[in-house]
């Protein structure tokens, strides 16, 4: 965990702040994965420990919500000599699998992802695989900032959990002292 820390902190990842998180809550701290992705060492590196929590659940396609999702899915697959494939944002039916990406029926699926907050994205692709029949062995995140844990009912591997508040708009402590709000990043 301690290496997981240093590669945030070595590519600037950490941000601090007033941030909008993609959830619709606000926090003092972003972390922008994409500063870490940009590294292929870095990004091997985290995969690395993805992959090898998981190696001993047979694991046949590895599955990621756009879009830093789509890096981690690649090179966790890779590594895992596997399938990697991503789940797209489709209006507000959550996210679905397109570009002819198929699950077989009991195929087994891990879901992996960037920065787990609420759990949305994970919860909005562990439904795309739920549809296509695929059965679920895992959830793989770089960091888990999620200040109450997020169940999935699932095994839940984090490279990082690095407790982060998180507040509704309407409790913000951050707006109620005025501090300017950034919305960062892509938002998928």
């Amino acid at each position: 965990m301690k290496k997981a820390e240093e590669i945030f902190e070595q590519s600037g990842a950490i941000l601090k702040g007033h941030f909008l998180l993609s959830s619709g809550l606000h926090s003092p701290v972003y972390w922008e994965k994409f500063q870490v992705l940009q590294f292929p060492q870095f990004t091997g590196q985290l995969c690395g420990m993805i992959a090898d929590y998981f190696r001993g659940h047979n694991v046949q396609i590895v599955a990621g919500p756009t879009t830093g999702g789509i890096l981690l899915a690649y090179e966790v697959a890779r590594l895992l000599g596997v399938r990697g494939i991503f789940a797209e944002r489709e209006g507000a039916q959550g996210r679905v699998f397109r570009r002819g990406f198929t699950i077989s029926p009991g195929e087994r699926v891990l879901v992996v992802d960037d920065i787990l907050t609420t759990g949305g994205s994970v919860r909005e692709t562990l439904a795309a695989v739920s549809n296509r029949g695929g059965h679920i062995v895992g959830v793989g995140v770089l960091v888990d900032r999620s200040e109450t844990p997020v169940d999935f009912g699932i095994p839940l591997f984090s490279c990082l959990r690095s407790i982060t508040p998180a507040y509704k708009p309407d409790g913000c402590p951050l707006c109620a002292a005025g501090m300017p709000l950034v919305k960062p990043g892509g938002g998928s």
